[in-house]
């Protein structure tokens, strides 16, 4: 079992970070300090695994992020919905991402209907994105390619909350160019699979239509 480093550890870890990047690159966070203006925003799971910058390549200031377990956008999540006003209204972020993983352990509990306190309601819409799909998912040969699939399901579910906010669809009516992104995200290959066609506006998220989304929600 790895053993988890004091808290004091954490802080002479960012001691050192901070010196080594400032001696590579001298004047980083001075720069970093005086604007904010990256042209994503990532919505992602909370997982410890699967750390938003580092698996696109970006520096810190280049991708606004949001995480929770499963990579959620519900409607009644006020926390979800400003940083989502905030990425689109004020930063004017050109993508949003929605990226889920493979193994995740939130859609496991899920389709497997166990007991967790306060999380279990958290994670209900995950649930009921597993009974849409009951008959596909029951199809499959294992567990694990049904945490899968479901994990790929839950993504297009909340790409499809994401662009039924009035937000995305103003910022769309309003002519802002404003694409939505489904990823799901490999831990075992540290790859990224694209799971569907890019929404990019109100007629192309018409034209995703009932086969590429579930109904409901928002």
């Amino acid at each position: 079992m790895t053993k988890v480093p004091g808290i004091d550890q954490l802080l002479t870890n960012n001691r050192a970070w901070a010196a080594e990047v400032e001696r590579t690159r001298p004047g980083f966070f001075a720069h970093l300090a005086e604007q904010q203006s990256p042209g994503y925003l990532w919505i992602g799971c909370a997982d410890s695994r699967v750390p938003a910058n580092e698996i696109v390549g970006m520096e810190p200031g280049e991708l606004f992020v949001h995480r929770n377990v499963a990579n959620l956008v519900n409607h009644a999540d006020l926390n979800a919905l400003s940083v989502l006003q905030f990425a689109v209204d004020v930063i004017k972020v050109k993508h949003i991402i929605v990226c889920g993983h493979y193994g995740c352990s939130g859609v496991r509990a899920a389709l497997r209907d166990t007991r967790l306190g306060v999380a279990e309601h958290w994670i209900r819409p995950v649930r009921d994105v597993c009974e849409a799909h009951r008959h596909e998912l029951d199809m499959l040969p294992t567990e694990a390619a049904r945490v899968d699939r479901l994990c790929e399901l839950n993504v297009m579910q909340q790409v499809r909350n994401v662009c039924r906010t009035p937000i995305v669809q103003d910022a769309w009516r309003r002519g802002q160019k404003l694409a939505i992104h489904s990823w799901v995200y490999g831990l075992g290959d540290g790859l990224v699979r694209p799971l569907g066609p890019t929404v990019a506006g109100l007629k192309s998220f018409d034209e995703l239509g009932a086969s590429y989304l579930m109904r409901g929600a928002f």
